[in-house]
């Protein structure tokens, strides 16, 4: 589904979905390594990042191609992966989880902030991380990492399939970020778990409240009885759900 487009009412609704939901309905459909392993929260947003994935991929350096002189070159993959990832995507950078090296700077991804993307994964390191931490958009990463890409990584491609911690990761794939790390849905699973997610989240908000108050989970969570069920949907109708 490489035509499929992210309409404002579906990334409204993966902005109230947590990572923890979609693995759940991923793993309902077989799909069980969908979760960015190694990266975290440059620093916590209150706010999920949802976007089209946007691709960048390094390979291992090799020192008589990667003098500090290539940043001269207009072409150089990494530079125009930040002027080109378009916005609302999530630019994903496939770093083969290597961060001996900076995938990036504050420069670069406040540059790319300021042009509207809607977040940033790299299975490798940045540097200047706190002022990348400071950004409004949604950055996640390995750890930080002050040497230059160059020391360790070639950028070589943009916008093509890409691993980035052990998840393959397509152009064009929904990437669902939170505080827990970032979940990869393939494009054509993207409306039909928007809906799914959202009545798993609702049903959740409501175990949550009853154990509060003092429910058992057997037959609660997940629903087996019948008067949890009615209760929901009391509850349902109560909150608006």
């Amino acid at each position: 589904m490489a035509d499929y487009v992210l309409s404002d009412a579906t990334r409204a609704k993966y902005k109230k979905i947590s990572t923890a939901s979609i693995a759940t309905a991923l793993y309902k459909r077989g799909l069980r390594n969908q979760f960015i392993q190694g990266v975290v929260p440059v620093a916590p947003k209150s706010e999920t990042m949802v976007g089209q994935a946007f691709t960048l991929r390094y390979i291992v350096a090799r020192e008589d191609r990667n003098p500090i002189t290539v940043f001269r070159d207009p072409s150089h993959p990494q530079r125009v992966a930040m002027e080109t990832c378009p916005p609302g995507h999530v630019l994903v950078m496939d770093a083969r989880k290597d961060a001996r090296a900076a995938t990036a700077g504050s420069i670069l991804i406040t540059r790319l902030a300021l042009r509207g993307a809607a977040g940033v994964v790299s299975d490798g390191g940045f540097r200047d991380a706190e002022g990348i931490g400071a950004l409004d958009m949604p950055a996640y990463y390995a750890r930080p990492s002050a040497p230059t890409n160059l020391t360790h990584h070639e950028a070589i491609d943009i916008n093509v399939p890409i691993s980035c911690g052990d998840v393959a990761v397509f152009p064009g794939d929904l990437l669902v970020g939170d505080k827990d790390g970032v979940m990869v849905i393939p494009a054509h699973l993207a409306e039909e778990l928007a809906d799914e997610c959202s009545a798993m989240e609702s049903y959740e908000d409501f175990v949550l409240e009853q154990v509060k108050a003092g429910e058992a989970i057997i037959g609660l969570y997940p629903c087996t009885k019948d008067e949890y069920q009615q209760k929901y949907e009391q509850w349902r109708q109560k909150n608006g759900r």
